[in-house]
């Protein structure tokens, strides 16, 4: 049987929220037509524990992204509010680091220079900042490759360098946007594996946007699934409540690996076809 995510925090001692997202709503207004107006969120709660590794899954246009701008502070949302251990967030989330979907490397900057950039910009002294880099390029296994420009990267490469430029400022708030959507199956594995090893030794809150609902239940504790838009807001909360550490291949062999997914898959099916018909129909 699947437990709801309020049924098991309830039962147990709730852990610090990293984030808290409350009553939010985001309405964007046509430039060319200003009574235009589309709702893409609305009346979402959202809340991630500190240390808590939470998933959002939803059609494509259900506005997943939008929540983590919000998240980021690079979008402030027209109703609700967004807390930050406990704080107000006004501008940028300064105790975040964001992983985008689109590759964020500088082409001009090698490896370790765009692993330490977020460093130098910080004011970290050059050498100390190289030397944080060049940590954290051996940890998600690029120590040989410092000196490689993006071009010379393979795609794998290239999603590692990015990990190790998001994790090196060592952020209280990892927010990740389908980082590994463009991997080959085999390459996307062992990144959403090596994710996994490094959240393990520092336990930070994440909060994960995918559009695959086996990769939310093989890396998450908390799956949210998002209705279709517009007005999209959290149709249901599931706990993962298989065992960690967790290797991605393994455990979606499991019985209880199967059964969440076709309980949450129960949920977001309907969405997902709503949200096929709302695209078909934009084409049309």
């Amino acid at each position: 049987m699947l437990a709801s995510a309020a049924e098991v925090l309830d039962a147990t001692d709730n852990p610090a929220a990293a984030l808290t997202l409350t009553g939010v709503a985001c309405t964007f207004v046509s430039k060319d037509a200003p009574d235009q107006r589309y709702t893409a969120v609305q009346d979402v709660d959202l809340r991630v524990g500190a240390g808590e590794f939470v998933s959002v899954v939803g059609p494509t246009g259900c506005g997943k992204s939008t929540l983590l701008n919000v998240a980021a502070g690079l979008l402030a949302p027209s109703l609700g509010s967004v807390q930050v251990f406990g704080e107000p967030l006004v501008g940028l989330n300064r105790r975040a680091g964001y992983m985008f979907q689109t590759e964020s490397l500088m082409p001009w900057r090698t490896a370790l220079a765009n692993v330490s950039a977020g460093l130098e910009f910080r004011g970290t002294p050059l050498k100390e900042a190289q030397a944080l880099a060049q940590e954290w390029l051996g940890r998600v296994g690029l120590s040989g490759f410092g000196d490689r420009y993006p071009h010379q990267m393979s795609g794998g490469m290239r999603k590692r360098a990015s990990l190790a430029q998001t994790l090196v400022l060592d952020p209280d708030i990892i927010l990740m946007d389908e980082p590994f959507s463009a991997l080959d199956i085999q390459t996307r594995q062992l990144m959403e594996n090596e994710v996994l090893q490094l959240w393990q030794a520092k336990r930070k809150a994440v909060l994960f946007i995918t559009h695959d609902l086996d990769e939310a239940i093989a890396m998450s504790d908390r799956v949210v699934v998002m209705s279709a838009g517009p007005a999209s807001h959290p149709m249901g909360e599931f706990v993962i409540d298989i065992a960690r550490p967790r290797d991605v291949a393994e455990i979606k062999s499991t019985p209880r690996f199967r059964e969440l997914h076709a309980g949450i898959w129960d949920v977001l099916r309907e969405e997902v076809l709503k949200g096929y018909q709302q695209q078909l129909q934009k084409v049309a």
